[in-house]
């Protein structure tokens, strides 16, 4: 907490989010030369827009008023070297922008990816990955809208609109001088109304992220909606998000309609009026009678140019909403990271996992111990099975192994290094990770696989795919190793798709292994000879196993059994059946099942 006697710097919420456009200029100044060409462009365009009321005023003055010269050539050629000094500035100034809106946009896009990747398990626990995707696409299309048109309108607009003053003023000080006097009554009612537009756009952002996140959680669950028959809730359930975005977005756009009609007639209002004026001027002879057309032109563009800038106004805020939403995804800072000055794992590997009165409650669920006074030591080469009922506390043991979160008291240990003390990158370089729920990526066969070693050979990938069993099926895919697999690995049955990740850990080839029911997808027989290779490969490693079926587990060098995050039984399998403690209750009611 901030005491009374501190100053607070943060800037009230309004100019902080309209501030935060200054992210988006931040990406932009990276290409200074394409912004000094689009400036230029815009520059040229806006002068050669000011100097068409002109070489018309000349046109009229020399065709048709009373001291004519007969000499309107040239007055032509002027127009017409206006109009092609215009084309050409217009053409430049809409690629360099248009350039830029893309640009920016993929490097805000990169960014935030970049960012995401860093960020702990727990941010996306508390976040919608789903909603996320959103800010990286809807987000993102508003600020390329707002970097690759608004803004380039609106200092069009703006430079517009002060060159045209400055001519009115030269044509006639009394009329610009009346104009003048309107612009506080339109300036008025951009200021009041636009805090409003502004919050409605933040808040229709957030309903439109809500429709994205809905479609993608639904899509993704398609066959359970369908095999459940909630076809029909679902159809009601997003339409009752896509009316509330509609709502949204209703009252945003009323209150800029309210806006623009108001600040347009306050324009035209004003110009009516002025050229009211202007006509007894030119019947009194007190101004030419092609001043008053250049005044007329003139008035007409400024007040045109303030109209883009009420229009751009709106699309500015949204920009702003939506730079908000991206912001905050840049500001995340990562909870795990590394130290300043991290401490080197040992080389050559030891392979020793260690876990010394650790306890730990998930950030979602701070009710509830995960682990509590938990101690294990598992020796290099060691096979260490962990059994217990759902919510014991043992897929948590491999989240702390992974650093995806520190524990609140006590400490994890690989090779005798604290796991805060080193890098997180190093610490994951030395496990390879087997997960229950096989995660497939929607990419090819090949690129699935290399995810556990990026530089595999092709014949590493079909030695990894051999010993999990996976090899056959992979030869019959239609392109081999290059078929797409579908997102989330779609073309594969459950099996196939945890064979792929075994070979995956397989490839990855670290010296600790933290096996998740690796098995639990197969086959009786493709379990067996998954079983026989995981069984050479633990044979020199470091192995955690996560096991729900007890067979699988036997021949492990040690069996620990959890509950409610403690260790309450640990032995081999004949010791702990001996003892008739959980283990033996566990492995009765399993067995009596199979049989």
């Amino acid at each position: 907490m901030t005491s009374p006697s501190t100053a607070d710097p943060t800037p009230p919420p309004e100019r902080r989010r309209m501030g935060e456009l200054a992210m988006v200029w931040h990406f932009a100044t990276r290409y200074p030369g394409r912004i000094a060409l689009a400036w230029c462009a815009l520059a040229v365009t806006s002068a050669a827009t000011i100097a068409i009321p002109y070489g018309f005023k000349r046109v009229i003055d020399r065709g048709f008023g009373p001291g004519a010269s007969g000499d309107i050539a040239s007055a032509f050629h002027y127009l017409l070297m206006i109009v092609v000094v215009l084309a050409i500035a217009t053409a430049i100034r809409f690629y360099f922008v248009s350039w830029l809106g893309e640009r920016v946009v993929a490097d805000v896009r990169a960014a935030v990816q970049t960012n995401l990747l860093r960020l702990s398990p727990r941010f996306f626990e508390e976040n919608r990955p789903s909603e996320i995707a959103s800010r990286l696409t809807s987000d993102t299309a508003l600020i390329e809208n707002v970097v690759g048109s608004t803004v380039s309108v609106a200092l069009r607009s703006a430079f517009t609109s002060v060159g045209g003053m400055i001519y009115l003023f030269v044509l006639s000080p009394k009329l610009a001088g009346m104009m003048m006097l309107g612009i506080p009554l339109i300036i008025l009612p951009i200021t009041v109304l636009g805090k409003r537009i502004r919050n409605y756009s933040r808040t229709s952002q957030d309903r439109i992220a809500d429709v994205g996140s809905m479609v993608t959680e639904t899509l993704g669950a398609m066959k359970i909606v369908q095999a459940f028959g909630q076809e029909a809730r679902e159809t009601r359930r997003f339409g009752d998000a896509v009316e509330a975005s509609f709502g949204a977005a209703k009252r945003r756009i009323a209150l800029r309609a309210i806006m623009t009609a108001i600040v347009i007639g306050l324009v035209f209002g004003s110009i009516t009026l002025v050229l009211w004026e202007g006509a007894i001027d030119v019947a009194a002879g007190r101004i030419s009678g092609g001043s008053i057309a250049a005044f007329v032109l003139t008035g007409g563009i400024v007040a045109g140019a303030f109209g883009a800038l009420t229009e751009v106004y709106g699309d500015l805020l949204r920009g702003a909403g939506a730079a908000s939403r991206l912001s905050e995804l840049l500001r995340e800072r990562a909870e795990i990271a590394a130290p300043p000055a991290p401490i080197l794992l040992p080389v050559p590997v030891i392979g020793t996992i260690a876990f010394e009165h650790v306890r730990f409650h998930y950030p979602t669920r701070p009710e509830v111990a995960a682990l509590e006074d938990f101690t294990l030591a598992v020796s290099p080469g060691e096979t260490v099975a962990i059994v217990g009922p759902s919510g014991a506390g043992k897929s948590t043991l491999f989240q702390l192994a992974q650093r995806f979160y520190d524990p609140e008291g006590g400490r994890v240990l690989i090779d005798g290094v604290a796991l805060p003390d080193a890098d997180p990158a190093a610490i994951r370089a030395r496990i390879a990770m087997v997960p229950q729920d096989a995660v497939i990526f929607g990419a090819s066969a090949r690129d699935n696989l290399r995810y556990g070693d990026w530089t595999a050979s092709d014949d590493r990938l079909w030695a990894a795919a051999e010993a999990a069993n996976a090899a056959e099926f992979l030869r019959r895919l239609p392109q081999g190793l290059d078929t797409f697999l579908g997102e989330g690995g779609a073309r594969l049955s459950g099996g196939q798709r945890q064979r792929v990740t075994i070979a995956r850990a397989l490839l990855r080839d670290a010296p600790i292994l933290l096996l998740d029911e690796a098995t639990s997808a197969l086959d009786a027989e493709s379990e067996r000879l998954v079983q026989q290779a995981l069984e050479r490969l633990m044979a020199t490693r470091t192995t955690l196993v996560i096991a729900h079926r007890l067979a699988t587990v036997r021949a492990a060098d040690r069996i620990i059994v959890m509950d409610d995050g403690r260790i309450v039984e640990q032995g081999n399998h004949a010791t702990l059946i001996a003892r008739g403690g959980m283990y033996a209750r566990l492995a009765s009611l399993q067995f009596q099942e199979a049989a």
